[in-house]
């Protein structure tokens, strides 16, 4: 139980924080897999998938440099180049 109000409210920001976390986590790793499984894989959708990947690492929910990792094993991966 809490002793102060700030923590308090650090109790409840942090959840919040942590089920936003997991909601994005998630939308990620179901874009990798749909990308993954997919037969075609356009430059389209190499587009869409590091937009996801893109904006998940500027929320700070993974890291830039893995958002940059991924991006580049799927951008391999399609014999495309890569995106942004």
């Amino acid at each position: 139980m809490p002793q102060h109000k700030s923590a308090a409210k650090r109790i409840k920001t942090s959840e919040m924080a942590r089920q936003r976390n997991r909601r994005v986590k998630s939308s990620v790793r179901a874009a990798l897999k749909t990308y993954l499984t997919d037969k075609e894989k356009s430059p389209d959708k190499l587009k869409a998938i590091a937009r996801v990947l893109d904006k998940a690492a500027s929320r700070k929910v993974i890291h830039k440099n893995k958002a940059a990792r991924l991006k580049s094993r799927l951008a391999k991966l399609t014999g495309g180049k890569k995106t942004g």
